[in-house]
């Protein structure tokens, strides 16, 4: 094997994989310009992608390898570090809402902000599941805000500003888990680590229409061989992206039916359109034929005239009507006769509608190598995305151990990328356990939900907050939050091993291992000549007897204080005293003060320390329905969820 140069940090190695073919570039930034220093290009052997999505990973893996060794055999550099996109086919747009309550005289600050606009994006990702039926992994490819209102009344920007309620309305977009898995799988597959992912209409578009020109309401149409990529731009930025089914396998399967040819001749019969006068093939009962370019163009009008009306469609419908100009790019937009179409369907003068390649230079050039291919629109866009840094993805973050997707240019915070890479906005907080609502002889009780376990958020080592920006070559290790368990019990658990009376559960007398239910009625009936029943074993929240501040320690009450008496049985109390009870044991108690309220709280079953987040169920907020920040302090200084409580810490737990 050759003995290759290692990859330098700044060459940009960039691989297309569409539905037909896959094309690598290699180049490196010079002068705010991709010099591209080599390309190469191979079509799949058979069909390993089925409308822009792969289905066969190990052969798309091995054309990858392929194609990536023959750029490192002319350039003698060992390729490691891929840049790629991900298809627009699969792109899911949803709109969300969220809303939180302020504290009173407050300014609102770009903290309360992200969460307001976290929990919106988690509201659109929740509607998404529900439409689809079912849980579905979704990593997000980014967000709008379509519209802020504090107090009922609209506003662009929040910050600053202070008042009662703030709302956020949100258009998000979302990938489905499996289309940016397998592309990964993919690469890794082929060796490769992926530095830098991407969308493919924002890539095209990158290499089209730069930023200078999108002051101006353009589209970028990149034609494909399974789909059509549509971008969008006005004002400065990219407002819009979407995609049509009908793409150039269409014409070429129009060809095959026409022609009695297979696939692969269908392509070269389309490809020598307007090269050739008279084009020359073999069908598939082996006999040889000539047909002329006139009769093969009449053959495919008809899926043209689809191609045409769906891109129409779509560019409208996102654009809100034609654009001021109108780019084709990809193998489909050299089809002899389709920019005038598309012009004619949207109402645009011809020569508003052109083929790109034309605006490539303003952004990349190369010594030896013609860029002008509207072919390239996509594979150079990747490239010109990672080597100009026009995308955020553009450099590496580790996510527990593994490269993170970055799809959203601008500043990112740990938030940002945890919602980009498939968690939710649960998987940040973490809920506590569902409660048990009973009645015990005519008496409510509750038995608390186990509170779930805080999520584990560093970056370099260090314990952060959601909102921390997140910069290149940072290191996070995300431990999702642990839902807590939902109180469960058992009658027998309930009453205790001591009671000897009968019990009925909702009017009936079930065994005492029969499990409790949400709102089951209990009554505790008292046998005739024994001792009166006892209270639940288990109070419904640990025992909260203040102890006295100045104390070191509590002295035992002739009764444990938080042990409720229920009401008088109905059965007459017998004539015999109750036999005597011994003194109970009293757990060892930790001693803390909760939002000015002194707590004792009785030793673990399992021995184990006390987190803070275990007085969160004790702090009167109800986390499953939170919609302001929450502060935490410990002797009046800001902790976190895993934070172990001593004696006498006071602890404050409320909302802003």
């Amino acid at each position: 094997m050759a003995d290759y140069k290692s990859q330098d940090k700044d060459l940009i190695f960039a691989l297309d994989i569409g539905t037909r073919s896959v094309v690598g570039i290699v180049g490196r930034p010079v002068d705010n310009k991709l010099k591209v220093l080599d390309i190469e290009l191979a079509e799949h052997g058979k069909r390993a992608m089925m409308d822009g999505q792969i289905d066969d990973i190990k052969q798309v893996a091995a054309l990858a390898r392929t194609i990536t060794g023959r750029l490192e055999s002319r350039l003698n550099v060992k390729l490691e570090r891929v840049c790629v996109a991900a298809a627009g086919r699969a792109l899911r747009t949803q709109s969300g809402s969220f809303s939180l309550e302020l504290p009173d005289e407050s300014s609102i600050d770009a903290e309360q902000i992200g969460q307001l606009e976290a929990g919106a994006v988690s509201a659109a990702e929740e509607a998404l599941q529900n439409e689809e039926g079912g849980r579905r992994q979704l990593f997000l490819v980014g967000y709008t805000v379509a519209q802020y209102r504090l107090d009922n009344y609209p506003l662009s920007n929040l910050q600053f500003h202070s008042g009662k309620k703030v709302e956020a309305d949100v258009v998000a977009t979302f990938l489905p888990g499996e289309v940016v898995e397998s592309l990964y799988a993919a690469m890794r597959e082929a060796g490769l680590q992926v530095a830098s992912l991407t969308l493919e209409p924002i890539a095209a578009m990158n290499a089209a229409i730069p930023a200078e020109l999108r002051l101006l309401n353009l589209a970028l149409v990149d034609i494909g061989a399974g789909t059509t990529d549509i971008a969008l731009c006005k004002d400065g930025s990219v407002v819009g992206y979407t995609m049509a089914t009908v793409a150039g396998d269409e014409v070429s399967e129009a060809i095959m039916k026409a022609y009695l040819v297979d696939f692969r001749t269908a392509e070269q019969i389309k490809r020598a359109l307007g090269e050739e006068e008279e084009i020359h093939y073999r069908n598939i009962l082996g006999q040889e034929e000539t047909v002329s370019t006139e009769d093969v163009s009449e053959v495919i009008q008809e899926p043209m005239d689809r191609l045409a009306e769906a891109i129409s469609k779509q560019t409208a419908g996102v654009n809100g009507g034609a654009p001021s100009a109108l780019f084709l790019a990809g193998g489909g937009s050299k089809l002899n006769g389709l920019r005038e179409k598309v012009a004619k369907k949207l109402g645009m003068d011809e020569k508003r509608v052109a083929i790109a390649g034309n605006n490539f230079a303003l952004s990349a050039f190369s010594d030896g190598l013609e860029l002008e291919n509207p072919e390239y629109a996509t594979p150079l866009g990747i490239a010109v995305s990672a080597g100009l840094g026009l995308l955020n993805d553009s450099y590496v973050v580790m996510l527990n151990g593994q490269p993170a997707k970055l799809f959203r240019s601008g500043v990112l915070t740990l938030q940002d990328i945890l919602l980009m890479n498939g968690y939710t906005y649960h998987d940040m907080l973490g809920k506590t356990g569902k409660s048990l609502n009973l009645t015990v002889d005519g008496k409510h009780l509750v038995l608390r939900g186990e509170p779930g376990i805080p999520a584990i958020l560093r970056v370099n080592e260090e314990e952060v907050s959601l909102s921390t920006v997140i910069h290149a070559g940072d290191q996070i290790h995300f431990v999702p939050a642990k839902h807590g368990a939902s109180a469960e019990k058992t009658l027998g658990g309930l009453l205790g091993p001591h009671f000897t009376g009968k019990a009925l559960v909702n009017n009936e007398e079930v065994p005492m291992e029969t499990p409790l239910c949400q709102g089951d009625v209990i009554l505790t009936l008292r046998t005739q000549g024994t001792s009166r029943p006892a209270t639940p074993a288990e109070p419904p929240v640990p025992s909260v007897q203040p102890p006295a501040p100045p104390l070191p320690s509590v002295q035992p009450p002739a009764a444990p204080a938080a042990v409720q008496t229920p009401p008088a049985p109905v059965e007459p109390p017998a004539p015999a005293a109750p036999a005597p009870v011994s003194a109970p044991v009293l757990p060892k108690l930790l001693h803390i003060v909760l939002n000015g309220k002194p707590m004792a709280l009785p030793e673990k079953e399992n021995g184990g320390a006390y987190y803070l987040m275990d007085l969160l169920q004790y702090s009167g907020i109800d986390f499953q329905h939170l919609d302001r920040p929450v502060r935490l302090e410990v002797n009046g200084a800001e902790c976190g969820f895993q934070y172990v409580l001593r004696e006498r810490d006071v602890v404050t737990i409320e909302c802003l």
